[in-house]
């Protein structure tokens, strides 16, 4: 299952995020993995969930992300909760592209685990192939 929390930079996004991870920490069983740009995060996180910087892999491009999210799956059977954010960033501020990521996504992530995404946009510029994940 993929949702997105979109608005404007500053809208707070992550701090949204920040708070669903802490609060799911309590709450689940599986893993949870916070993947973001820029590690700006890190110091509100509660311990226990995995913070991944895609920085420190170099990741260029949505094709380099996707390869990149299907390792973090397949390294770890019990993910439950995915947080994204900055993933437009990763892309060059593509929304289509973006959409077309969490398309593939869709395709073969298990439904068990529940993928939160950030997305730095107005609702209204959002492409159809985002808007079905709002």
């Amino acid at each position: 299952m993929i949702h997105l929390i979109v608005g404007d930079k500053g809208s707070g996004k992550t701090k949204t995020i920040i708070e669903m991870m802490n609060s799911a920490v309590e709450s689940t069983d599986g893993h949870i993995v916070c993947i973001e740009k820029g590690m700006k995060s890190t110091y509100n996180i509660k311990p226990g969930v995995r913070i991944i910087d895609v920085d420190d892999y170099n990741i260029r491009g949505y094709d380099q992300y996707y390869g990149f999210f299907m390792g973090v799956l397949a390294g770890d059977y019990d993910i439950e909760q995915i947080y994204m954010d900055g993933s437009l960033k990763i892309g060059g501020g593509d929304l289509e592209g973006l959409g077309d990521l969490l398309d593939h996504i869709s395709d073969v992530a298990p439904e068990y685990v529940k993928l939160i995404v950030t997305v730095s946009a107005d609702v209204e510029n959002l492409t159809d192939n985002l808007k079905k994940y709002l």
